[in-house]
């Protein structure tokens, strides 16, 4: 089976938070008081989105966390390679990992499969899974 890292989701539901209200900056706090997540596991994932290109980080009084770019330019794919690293279904799949890559007959439709994971992952943004979640709540 498979599936993302509880922390992935978790990631995922902090992101389509922040889509929802890009006006501005919002703290680790703020956004934890507003999803039924700790504060720890919130202020862990927005370091790590942050490192990984898809939040920014503002300092100062008015500062917090936001949306590196508008919520239709950043994939969920983006989201999910910023906290687990490249997505492949095999570490096969992925440059100089696997040893036996040259001679293998299955690595081709590995890469293959995980294209077309990657590509759907990547056909779906943030934005709509902001919509998505809003309209699950409505």
């Amino acid at each position: 089976m498979l599936r993302l890292s509880k922390l992935t989701d978790y990631g995922i539901v902090v992101m389509a938070h922040l889509a929802r209200q890009p006006e501005r900056p919002h703290t680790a706090a703020e956004i934890a008081a507003a999803l039924p997540l700790g504060a720890p596991t919130v202020s862990k994932l927005l370091k790590l989105l942050a490192r990984g290109g898809v939040l920014i980080s503002q300092r100062g009084a008015k500062g917090g966390y936001a949306l590196a770019r508008r919520a239709e330019e950043i994939s969920v794919a983006q989201v999910i390679s910023a906290l687990e690293g490249p997505i492949a279904l095999t570490e096969c799949v992925l440059p100089g990992v696997c040893r036996q890559a040259e001679n293998c007959g299955v690595r081709d439709s590995w890469v293959k499969l995980s294209g077309t994971v990657y590509h759907a992952l990547d056909g779906v943004s943030l934005a709509e899974m902001a919509r998505r979640e809003e309209e699950a709540v409505a």
